[in-house]
């Protein structure tokens, strides 16, 4: 549209004339594709920005003032869309953070579910080739949480008696394990086998 002024272009445009807008378009691709760019530091993001833009342009044509350039009106809408761009990817990553997280978390809340079910069957397993005073002075140590003393108390033993017992029957375990050297280190893992 060699001849027209910035003015008679946007009349030109407002009355739906297509070789108005492609003016406007060549004038103004590149130098809002690198406005766009610098902000979005992606090409394929950017050169979307620029043509919603000019879409927009095309769009509300008739709302436009051809008393004031077009360049200022064209920035407004590409930082705009821009920054609405920006939001979206932060947001959209945020989400997808917060899903991988909340999926490695239940990931491995079920492996150690998985694992700690396989390893007290396994100990259960080898608990049965203890004495039964081993047995439930492991189990109330293990299991129970409770220290020598209240295991003492609680079976009307001496506090040397329980540890006693203890240091045996988890000797007796570990040699079990060590013929299973996984089942080994993941009780070990677990603290079932802590001294």
């Amino acid at each position: 549209m060699l001849g027209l002024t910035e003015r008679e272009t946007i009349i030109a445009l407002k009355a739906g004339e297509e070789p108005a807008f492609r003016h406007i378009f060549d004038l103004n691709f590149k130098k809002l594709y690198t406005f766009c760019f610098r902000l979005l530091k992606n090409k394929e993001q950017a050169e979307e920005v620029v043509n919603d833009t000019l879409l927009n342009i095309w769009v509300n044509r008739d709302r436009l003032n051809e008393d004031f350039p077009i360049a200022p009106y064209l920035y407004t809408i590409s930082r705009r869309l821009s920054l609405n761009a920006l939001r979206k990817i932060a947001n959209s990553q945020k989400a997808l953070d917060q899903l991988w997280l909340n999926m490695e978390k239940i990931s491995n809340e079920t492996e150690e579910a998985v694992l700690l079910g396989d390893l007290q069957r396994f100990t259960e397993a080898a608990l049965i080739h203890l004495p039964p005073q081993q047995q439930v002075i492991f189990r109330l140590s293990r299991y129970e949480g409770l220290n020598y003393d209240e295991i003492a108390a609680k079976l009307n033993l001496s506090r040397n008696t329980v540890k006693n017992h203890l240091v045996a029957a988890l000797k007796t375990l570990k040699t079990h394990f060590n013929q299973s050297d996984v089942a080994y280190f993941m009780l070990m893992a677990v603290g079932l086998l802590k001294r």
